[in-house]
Protein backbone atom coordinates (compact mmCIF):
# COMPACT_ATOMS: atom_id res chain seq x y z
CA UNK A 1 0.00 0.00 0.00
CA UNK A 2 2.70 2.46 0.70
CA UNK A 3 4.34 1.39 -2.52
CA UNK A 4 1.28 2.24 -4.54
CA UNK A 5 0.85 5.52 -2.70
CA UNK A 6 4.35 6.50 -3.50
CA UNK A 7 3.97 5.49 -7.05
CA UNK A 8 0.76 7.50 -7.33
CA UNK A 9 2.29 10.39 -5.51
CA UNK A 10 5.40 10.20 -7.64
CA UNK A 11 3.34 10.18 -10.80
CA UNK A 12 1.38 13.12 -9.56
CA UNK A 13 4.52 15.00 -8.42
CA UNK A 14 6.46 14.18 -11.52
CA UNK A 15 4.33 16.32 -13.54
CA UNK A 16 4.31 19.35 -11.19
CA UNK A 17 7.43 19.59 -9.11
CA UNK A 18 10.26 18.82 -11.56
CA UNK A 19 13.48 17.05 -11.57
CA UNK A 20 14.83 18.28 -8.20
CA UNK A 21 11.92 16.89 -6.30
CA UNK A 22 12.77 13.37 -7.38
CA UNK A 23 14.43 11.43 -4.50
CA UNK A 24 16.37 9.31 -6.97
CA UNK A 25 18.14 12.44 -8.13
CA UNK A 26 19.12 13.34 -4.58
CA UNK A 27 20.27 9.81 -3.88
CA UNK A 28 22.42 10.02 -6.99
CA UNK A 29 23.76 13.43 -5.94
CA UNK A 30 24.49 12.14 -2.43
CA UNK A 31 26.20 9.09 -3.91
CA UNK A 32 28.35 11.25 -6.18
CA UNK A 33 29.24 13.55 -3.26
CA UNK A 34 30.01 10.53 -1.10
CA UNK A 35 32.23 9.13 -3.86
CA UNK A 36 33.94 12.51 -4.24
CA UNK A 37 34.65 12.88 -0.53
CA UNK A 38 35.41 9.21 0.10
CA UNK A 39 37.23 8.94 -3.21
CA UNK A 40 39.42 11.87 -2.31
CA UNK A 41 40.34 10.23 0.99
CA UNK A 42 40.69 6.86 -0.69
CA UNK A 43 42.72 8.39 -3.53
CA UNK A 44 44.98 10.20 -1.01
CA UNK A 45 45.51 6.95 0.89
CA UNK A 46 46.23 5.00 -2.30
CA UNK A 47 48.58 7.60 -3.73
CA UNK A 48 50.32 8.02 -0.36
CA UNK A 49 50.79 4.24 -0.10
CA UNK A 50 52.02 4.06 -3.68
CA UNK A 51 54.35 7.01 -3.07
CA UNK A 52 55.77 5.37 0.05
CA UNK A 53 56.16 2.12 -1.89
CA UNK A 54 57.89 3.99 -4.75
CA UNK A 55 60.21 5.72 -2.25
CA UNK A 56 61.02 2.36 -0.62
CA UNK A 57 61.72 0.82 -4.03
CA UNK A 58 63.87 3.81 -5.03
CA UNK A 59 65.77 3.57 -1.73
CA UNK A 60 66.24 -0.19 -2.22
CA UNK A 61 67.47 0.41 -5.78
CA UNK A 62 69.87 3.12 -4.55
CA UNK A 63 71.13 0.79 -1.82
CA UNK A 64 71.53 -2.00 -4.37
CA UNK A 65 73.42 0.32 -6.71
CA UNK A 66 75.66 1.47 -3.85
CA UNK A 67 76.26 -2.12 -2.75
CA UNK A 68 77.03 -3.08 -6.36
CA UNK A 69 79.50 -0.21 -6.64
CA UNK A 70 81.07 -1.24 -3.32
CA UNK A 71 81.27 -4.86 -4.49
CA UNK A 72 82.88 -3.83 -7.78
CA UNK A 73 85.35 -1.65 -5.88
CA UNK A 74 86.13 -4.50 -3.46
CA UNK A 75 86.53 -6.88 -6.41
CA UNK A 76 88.94 -4.49 -8.12
CA UNK A 77 90.92 -4.08 -4.89
CA UNK A 78 90.98 -7.86 -4.40
CA UNK A 79 92.19 -8.36 -7.97
CA UNK A 80 94.87 -5.72 -7.46
CA UNK A 81 95.93 -7.32 -4.19
CA UNK A 82 95.99 -10.72 -5.86
CA UNK A 83 98.10 -9.35 -8.70
CA UNK A 84 100.53 -7.77 -6.20
CA UNK A 85 100.69 -10.97 -4.17
CA UNK A 86 101.29 -12.99 -7.33
CA UNK A 87 104.09 -10.71 -8.47
CA UNK A 88 105.64 -10.74 -4.98
CA UNK A 89 105.40 -14.53 -4.87
CA UNK A 90 107.04 -14.78 -8.30
CA UNK A 91 109.79 -12.44 -7.10
CA UNK A 92 110.33 -14.50 -3.97
CA UNK A 93 110.44 -17.72 -5.99
CA UNK A 94 112.93 -16.26 -8.46
CA UNK A 95 115.09 -14.98 -5.57
CA UNK A 96 114.93 -18.40 -3.94
CA UNK A 97 115.95 -20.08 -7.19
CA UNK A 98 118.83 -17.65 -7.62
CA UNK A 99 119.90 -18.24 -4.02
CA UNK A 100 119.77 -22.01 -4.60
CA UNK A 101 121.96 -21.60 -7.70
CA UNK A 102 124.44 -19.50 -5.73
CA UNK A 103 124.44 -21.97 -2.86
CA UNK A 104 124.99 -24.86 -5.26
CA UNK A 105 127.87 -23.03 -6.95
CA UNK A 106 129.34 -22.12 -3.56
CA UNK A 107 128.94 -25.70 -2.33
CA UNK A 108 130.58 -27.05 -5.50
CA UNK A 109 133.47 -24.60 -5.13
CA UNK A 110 133.81 -25.47 -1.43
CA UNK A 111 133.74 -29.17 -2.26
CA UNK A 112 136.43 -28.73 -4.92
CA UNK A 113 138.52 -26.70 -2.49
CA UNK A 114 138.04 -29.28 0.27
CA UNK A 115 138.94 -32.13 -2.09
CA UNK A 116 142.02 -30.26 -3.29
CA UNK A 117 143.00 -29.46 0.29
CA UNK A 118 142.54 -33.08 1.39
CA UNK A 119 144.47 -34.27 -1.63
CA UNK A 120 147.31 -31.86 -0.83
CA UNK A 121 147.25 -32.94 2.82
CA UNK A 122 147.41 -36.56 1.73
CA UNK A 123 150.33 -35.79 -0.60
CA UNK A 124 152.09 -33.90 2.20
CA UNK A 125 151.58 -36.83 4.58
CA UNK A 126 152.83 -39.26 1.96
CA UNK A 127 155.89 -37.05 1.37
CA UNK A 128 156.49 -36.84 5.12
CA UNK A 129 156.06 -40.59 5.44
CA UNK A 130 158.46 -41.14 2.51
CA UNK A 131 160.99 -38.75 4.05
CA UNK A 132 160.63 -40.46 7.43
CA UNK A 133 160.90 -43.90 5.82
CA UNK A 134 163.94 -42.81 3.78
CA UNK A 135 165.58 -41.41 6.92
CA UNK A 136 164.76 -44.61 8.81
CA UNK A 137 166.19 -46.70 5.98
CA UNK A 138 169.34 -44.53 5.87
CA UNK A 139 169.71 -44.65 9.63
CA UNK A 140 169.23 -48.41 9.58
CA UNK A 141 171.64 -48.74 6.64
CA UNK A 142 174.21 -46.63 8.46
CA UNK A 143 173.78 -48.69 11.62
CA UNK A 144 174.04 -51.93 9.66
CA UNK A 145 177.04 -50.66 7.73
CA UNK A 146 178.74 -49.53 10.91
CA UNK A 147 177.99 -52.82 12.61
CA UNK A 148 179.23 -54.77 9.62
CA UNK A 149 182.31 -52.59 9.31
CA UNK A 150 183.10 -53.08 12.97
CA UNK A 151 182.58 -56.79 12.73
CA UNK A 152 184.71 -56.98 9.58
CA UNK A 153 187.44 -54.85 11.01
CA UNK A 154 187.57 -56.92 14.17
CA UNK A 155 188.04 -59.99 12.19
CA UNK A 156 190.57 -58.64 9.72
CA UNK A 157 192.43 -56.02 11.61
CA UNK A 158 193.69 -55.97 15.08
CA UNK A 159 192.25 -54.06 17.92
CA UNK A 160 194.58 -51.07 17.62
CA UNK A 161 194.20 -50.52 13.91
CA UNK A 162 190.48 -51.21 14.01
CA UNK A 163 189.79 -48.24 16.20
CA UNK A 164 191.56 -45.88 13.78
CA UNK A 165 189.62 -47.26 10.79
CA UNK A 166 186.27 -46.91 12.62
CA UNK A 167 187.07 -43.34 13.55
CA UNK A 168 188.03 -42.58 9.96
CA UNK A 169 184.82 -44.21 8.60
CA UNK A 170 182.67 -42.32 11.08
CA UNK A 171 184.34 -39.05 10.06
CA UNK A 172 183.70 -39.74 6.35
CA UNK A 173 180.16 -40.99 6.84
CA UNK A 174 178.35 -37.62 6.82
CA UNK A 175 180.16 -36.57 3.63
CA UNK A 176 179.23 -39.81 1.82
CA UNK A 177 175.57 -39.84 2.85
CA UNK A 178 174.84 -36.43 1.52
Amino acid sequence: MIGTAWAADAAHDAGHEGFFADPTFWVAVAFVLFLAVAGRKLWAGLTGGLDRRAEAIAKTLADAARLRADALKAKAEAEQTLAQATSEAEGIVSQAREEVRRMQARAAANLETAVALREQQAKDRIAQAEAAATKDVRDTAVDVALSATRALLREQVGAGKAQALVDEAIAELPRRLH
